[in-house]
């Protein structure tokens, strides 16, 4: 049986440490959970620590788009852009439940930093580089076709548009199926698991962690073969713990977005384009809303819990009046937003943070700890595949142990058994007519569908089994079933994970979270024997988010 509920938080630390395990993740972001995912299908017994919950840091704070690398073409990047490009449509095909084709409008206007003709050009090569499908190539737009397509667009010095695709996803839920897959096929993963402090042989080579349970406060040793810092913003933390921070560091930087009502922000088209300034920015319409960002400013502050500054949020607001000038939100009318933190690597002569690059480096220390810094969302299955080869070919030297090469180029992730993007739709079709079945209403059915993937059957049975014990809890019964599915599935244990992690609704439906927060609470406590000071504790940092995540620090 594959352990991945927060009632066998126990099982999976005996599990974790029963014997040494060939490879231990530090990190349970996308880069530690693709790391996982690739060393377990090869053959090695691996396990994952993450000392918050996962994907809590970088991994559900991005721009929540897939890139295809078309910024990358500005820096001449030429390799990266084609990698990129092909990783992307990996991604996609492997898990399109959680990654949707979005086409993009790029406005061009007279004395911006975007022309037409180079413009023209560059999306050529870009799709020529990432090998863009045929339907999703770009095409040129005349200023009377953008505003056809944005009618809020500045038409001021509208010189034209260029239009081509980008993937958009839910970060968060991208990390958990993959992290859920990795569970399958034997990775031990745990969440609210601290590595505090590394184990070392008598060559002084380091040979496992010291994990401390975030939860009931055990101190776990855990031997493993290989250590990996799949740390994100802490990757520099865990070297120097090691004693080997030197030479390359990281370089953070701070990444805010907004959330606007549609009604407030009616944007039809998702629009990249830029900003006074020069840096681009994004606008997406998702659900009933639209967000907007980033920004990208140096950061070295509180790790854990960045915050958006006034500063921050009006350079987007001003960023929003230059480029819809008929939209007048103000501070007033942003219902949400969050922070991430990119995990650049510093090179010397870039001051500034839209122009370091953003590869990815693998560093090994004297202790033989191996960190992976820098990346993206978009290439986690090939950072992970250039670290696992790090560890089978160290393995294939010390013990003469072969290894396969990495076989998840084609390994559907966690939900995304339906067939491809091409099956995804008729799997949607017939799911949705089982779930209307059920008297589940049509929108709420589709949105099930498309967030669980062919996970989906297993809510619809939960949803049908426990509708009494929703009613006695006053739960909404699909919030009881999504709920008792993340517990038991995907080791949500605070209310934080399942109202941000796992349904992404503190971001993008507030008034929901605001709704179910309190019979949740209750049902969580006493479902995880959460003790007074536990349920004190998780509803203050609830509220706290809910409150960080519209009032900005001065």
């Amino acid at each position: 049986m594959t352990l991945f509920s927060s009632h066998h938080r126990d099982d999976i630390f005996a599990n974790l440490k029963s014997g040494p395990l060939d490879v231990l993740v530090i990190g349970g972001g996308i880069t530690g959970a693709g790391i996982s995912l690739d060393a377990v299908t090869r053959g090695l017994k691996t396990g994952l620590v993450e000392m918050q919950d996962f994907s809590a840091g970088t991994s559900s704070r991005s721009t929540k788009l897939v890139h295809g690398g078309l910024r990358y073409l500005q820096q001449f990047e030429v390799k990266m852009v084609a990698e990129v490009g092909r990783e992307r449509a990996i991604v996609f095909e492997n898990g399109p439940h959680v990654t949707t084709p979005e086409w993009m409008l790029l406005p061009f206007h007279k004395g911006s930093t975007l022309r037409p003709l180079t413009s023209n050009i560059g999306l050529r090569v870009y799709d020529f580089l990432a090998g863009v499908k045929k339907k999703e190539r770009r095409l040129m737009f005349s200023p009377e076709e953008v505003l056809k397509k944005e009618p809020l667009i500045k038409r001021d010095g509208l010189r034209g548009g260029g239009y081509y695709v980008e993937y958009k996803t839910d970060d968060a839920r991208l990390t958990i199926e993959v992290l859920k897959k990795a569970v399958e096929h034997g990775v031990h993963a745990v969440n609210y698991a601290k590595a505090i402090e590394f184990i070392y042989d008598e060559a002084k080579i380091v040979c496992g962690v010291v994990v401390k349970d975030q939860i009931s406060g055990e101190l776990i040793p855990i031997y493993a073969k290989k250590v990996i810092n799949a740390g994100g913003p802490w990757v520099d933390s865990l070297r120097k713990l090691d004693g080997s921070n030197l030479g390359k560091s990281l370089y953070l930087t701070k990444g805010v977005h907004l959330v606007f009502s549609k009604d407030t922000f009616p944007l039809k088209q998702a629009i990249y384009f830029d900003a006074p300034d020069g840096r681009m920015i994004f606008a997406i319409p998702r659900e009933n809303k639209t967000y907007v960002g980033t920004t990208d400013t140096a950061y070295d502050d509180n790790l854990e819990n960045p915050l958006m500054t006034e500063e921050d949020r009006d350079y987007l607001l001003d960023a929003i009046h230059y480029m819809f000038p008929m939209i007048t939100v103000n501070a007033e009318n942003v219902e949400s937003s969050w922070v991430g933190l990119r995990p650049l690597i510093a090179e010397n002569g870039a001051d500034n943070p839209s122009e370091i690059s953003r590869k990815d480096e693998i560093f090994i220390s004297n202790s033989g700890l191996i960190s992976m810094a820098g990346g993206k969302l978009t290439g986690y299955r090939k950072m992970a595949e250039q670290v696992v080869d790090t560890i089978v070919n160290q393995l294939k030297e010390e013990e003469g142990i072969l290894y396969s090469k990495s076989d998840t180029k084609h390994l559907p992730i966690s939900g995304g058994d339906v067939g491809g993007s091409m099956g995804f739709e008729n799997f949607k079709k017939l799911k949705l007519e089982n779930g209307i079945s059920l008297g589940i209403e049509n929108e709420i059915a589709a949105q099930i569908i498309q967030r669980y993937g062919s996970n989906v059957d297993t809510l619809f049975n939960i949803y049908q089994k426990c509708k009494d014990e929703a009613a006695k809890e006053m739960i909404d019964p699909i919030v009881f079933a999504e709920l008792n599915y993340t517990i038991e599935h995907e080791m949500a244990y605070k209310p934080a994970d399942f109202f941000i992690r796992r349904t992404g609704a503190l971001y993008f439906n507030r008034e929901w979270v605001e709704k179910h927060q309190r019979h949740v609470m209750n049902y969580m406590a006493k479902k995880l024997k959460w003790n007074k000071k536990q349920k004190d504790d998780y509803s203050a940092e609830l509220k706290q988010l809910i409150h960080e995540a519209v009032t900005p620090i001065k």
